[in-house]
């Protein structure tokens, strides 16, 4: 086992060493040439959209629109390495799991459809007919359509993510397990809960034209680099940046922007004005202190702090949540967060002093038990002085995936409102099941359980990003088919049902030509920008199909011949899915021509017009009981996070360049403080054993303790490595979202 080389990073988040970067991908992947002739095409208004995260740009009219962590997506994408059936079968399957994520990404791009022989334990080559065949008699098999469900991940464009559940609920289920289950979702729940919309209000305008930028439990630097250009523009426009997170994140200390030339030779721009070294788990609790102060402070100055005037027209609730939140002791506050009053009292008076404010948040906030709580007391404090609906001020959930958003719109959701399932009914002429089916979560449960016997996955790693990952790997194994459609092999793919099928398809890169002559597709991003995105590359073979071709194709297959949907067409033509998008979902009215416009379209969003869409009518302040995570003595709570070096589940490299750690991703950062008390020693090897209120334990072994300037009480190791730490029933409230920020563990010291 390697042990990881520490220096911690003291660097600004981009400058020479983002671009370093780009130029060894660009070479580690043989695409030099090509690899920049596509980056100059990326997020312009015919070429490609990134297929990394879902930060918006600018109109895509820049040819620079793209960063690191892009560039890495880009790279793997178009890499000259090939995972043929040959070299592929050279391995068994068993062999197969034992690699790394990053060595199984490494072989490259898929190139044949894959058919697993159980009798040699390899993967072989098999025809595009079998496979339809195969998936078709499976589905046709089985006693009820809920006994399969079909997987989403967010790179699935909007006409993909569209045919798919019409397939699938024309086959007459709603098991619709995405990625949105495991990150966001307690942010659509908690908003749709206060304003009766579950998307961000915000623009990038908005952002400059913000006082103060609230930014919770994210970090920009690796998992969305793009926004730190927003983030200097708030500050060269006199906003404020705060920063809320247990570790220090070098994207929210300061940023050189590799595009521009000060950004190469300058010094950078600081970016957070103040960082707040919170416990994970304690942000309810600081919006709630937030809140009382914000109460204290009208009190104390009637009339000058809150907006009556919004708080009578737009909201109710006020009453109860004002009587609930002073009642919230500051003893409790500061056990929960780990901060001092003085710090809190400081974001107070930031606050105070600035007139339009926006709260940004990722998963630091929303994968704990009490996700969705959080989320409401966000929205409280925006509405108390009226930070809704008007420019510079709203909220901001920044999503993963680039199309994470558009496949929610687009109706990839377990419970798809009736006015949506009527829609489709209306323009397609069956009509659609209308009970609630299978998240995440609970999909794994089924599979576990023998109620589902089918797994379908559209892109994405299911089994490396759920929890529990012994359980979901055995659940998946229980199956009689698997079904991965998918650009490259990941573990999901070593982990098969009694027949298990790879499916390649074209990446967002690859030009995509159907019928009626190449084709493009769309994406929304995390502030509802809806925009083309064309592939500029030759295909990685000539046998892939792209995933519109493979939904139609697996559609005639399990339907049979007849019916009113026009799936050969849709195949043939892309346009034709956008004009029947056009008139099943709303926003999207003459979806052809507007998003062949530059730039695209923004859906609108009522709440910015004062339009609450809740039972009510109005925006709700919500009555939130206080919790916080509570580890007994000599535990911590243990949150999973990305390296620098990483998308998703897939490392690009053993290495975390802005924390400074090389070489091994089994590590555990740990305060030095917290160290001693648990006579530890840096660099002491250990395994990571979490605990449940149940009594039982998850146990992730051989892990290399690191001294870090972690929040007290707290840790924090690699995703999907710790996965395995968080069991299935350990989820958010309200919302079924794994815990992954919220881990209550023990070290155990390795022993010879």
């Amino acid at each position: 086992m390697s042990e990881a080389k520490i220096q911690i990073y003291k660097g600004p988040a981009g400058g020479w060493g983002a671009l370093r970067s780009v130029a060894h991908q660009l070479l580690q992947h043989r695409i030099a040439l090509k690899g920049a002739r596509t980056l100059l095409s990326a997020n312009q208004p015919d070429g490609f959209d990134c297929p990394g995260c879902a930060w918006p740009d600018r109109q895509h009219t820049s040819s620079f629109e793209f960063c690191e962590n892009g560039v890495k997506a880009v790279a793997a994408e178009a890499t000259a390495d090939r995972a043929t059936p040959e070299r592929i079968g050279e391995h068994t399957v068993t062999a197969l799991r034992g690699w790394t994520d990053h060595d199984l990404e490494a072989l490259g791009r898929l190139t044949e459809p894959l058919a697993y022989d159980p009798t040699t334990d390899r993967y072989r080559r098999i025809t595009w007919d079998e496979a339809f065949a195969t998936v078709a008699r499976h589905l046709q098999a089985l006693p009820s359509p809920d006994e399969a469900i079909f997987y989403t991940s967010g790179r699935t464009s909007n006409e993909a993510a569209f045919l798919y559940q019409l397939f699938v609920r024309e086959f007459g289920t709603n098991n619709f397990p995405d990625c949105s289950n495991m990150c966001h979702e307690p942010s659509g729940v908690g908003m749709k809960a206060s304003v009766g919309v579950g998307k961000g209000t915000v623009t990038l305008d908005d952002f400059e034209l913000a006082d103060c930028l609230l930014i919770f439990g994210q970090n920009p630097g690796t998992n969305h680099p793009r926004m730190l250009t927003a983030l200097e523009e708030t500050k060269r426009n006199g906003g404020s940046v705060v920063a809320v997170n247990p570790l220090p994140e070098a994207g929210l200390i300061r940023f050189k922007n590799p595009q521009t030339p000060r950004g190469v030779v300058g010094k950078g721009t600081v970016i957070a004005d103040q960082h707040l070294k919170i416990r994970p788990g304690g942000d309810l609790a600081l919006f709630q202190m937030l809140n009382r102060l914000l109460l204290e402070a009208e009190d104390a100055a009637p009339g000058t702090v809150l907006d009556h005037d919004f708080i009578a027209s737009d909201t109710t609730g006020y009453d109860e949540f004002a009587a609930a939140v002073r009642e919230v002791p500051w003893d409790d506050v500061l056990t929960a967060t780990g901060l001092t009053r003085e710090e809190i009292e400081e974001l107070r008076d930031r606050v105070l002093g600035a007139r339009s404010v926006i709260v940004c948040w990722a998963m630091g906030l929303t994968q704990h038990r009490h996700g969705v709580p959080t989320i409401r007391e966000i929205v409280n404090f925006l509405l108390l002085r009226g930070n809704l609906g008007r420019p510079g001020a709203g909220v901001c959930p920044v999503r993963g995936h680039s199309n994470v958003q558009g496949d929610r719109t687009m109706g990839i959701w377990e419970k798809m409102p009736d006015s949506f399932l009527g829609a489709l009914e209306a323009e397609f002429g069956f009509t659609p099941p209308t009970k609630h089916g299978y998240d995440s979560v609970a999909g794994v449960r089924a599979m576990r359980d023998g109620a589902v016997r089918v797994f379908v996955g559209v892109g994405g790693n299911f089994v490396r990003a759920m929890s529990d990952t012994d359980v979901t790997e055995e659940a998946l194994r229980r199956c009689r088919l698997t079904v991965q459609i998918s650009t490259k092999l990941n573990r999901s793919h070593t982990v098969c049902g009694e027949t298990a099928l790879i499916l390649p398809t074209l990446g967002r890169t690859d030009r995509d030509v159907q019928a009626s002559g190449e084709q493009w597709i769309t994406v929304e991003d995390s502030m509802s920008e809806v925009h083309v995105s064309r592939g500029r590359l030759e295909p990685a073979s000539p046998s892939l199909l792209s995933e519109v071709a493979i939904i139609c194709r697996l559609a005639r297959a399990t339907l049979g011949p007849g019916g009113e949907i026009p799936w050969e067409d849709f195949e043939g033509d892309y346009s034709l899915i956008r004009d029947r998008i056009a008139r099943v979902v709303p926003g999207f009215e003459d979806f052809n021509a507007r998003v062949g416009v530059s730039g695209g379209f923004r859906l609108p969003n009522p709440v910015n017009r004062g339009v609450y869409p809740t039972p009510s009518g109005k925006a709700v302040f919500a009555r939130n009981d206080f919790d916080m995570l509570t580890a007994p003595p000599g535990h911590l709570v243990l949150q999973s996070l990305r390296s620098h070096d990483q998308w998703n589940t897939i490392p690009y490299a053993p290495d975390d360049r802005y924390r400074g750690i090389h070489g091994s991703r089994q590590v555990v950062m740990v305060n030095p403080d917290d160290l001693a008390e648990l006579g530890l020693e840096d660099r002491e090897l250990v395994d990571i054993v979490s605990v449940w209120t149940d009594g039982s334990e998850r146990r992730a072994p051989g892990f290399h303790v690191v001294a870090y300037p972690a929040a007290r009480g707290s840790a924090a190791a690699y995703y999907p490595e710790a996965n395995v730490l968080v069991p299935l029933d350990s989820v958010a409230a309200g919302s079924n979202t794994p815990t992954y920020k919220g881990i209550i563990v023990r070290l155990e010291r390795v022993t010879a």
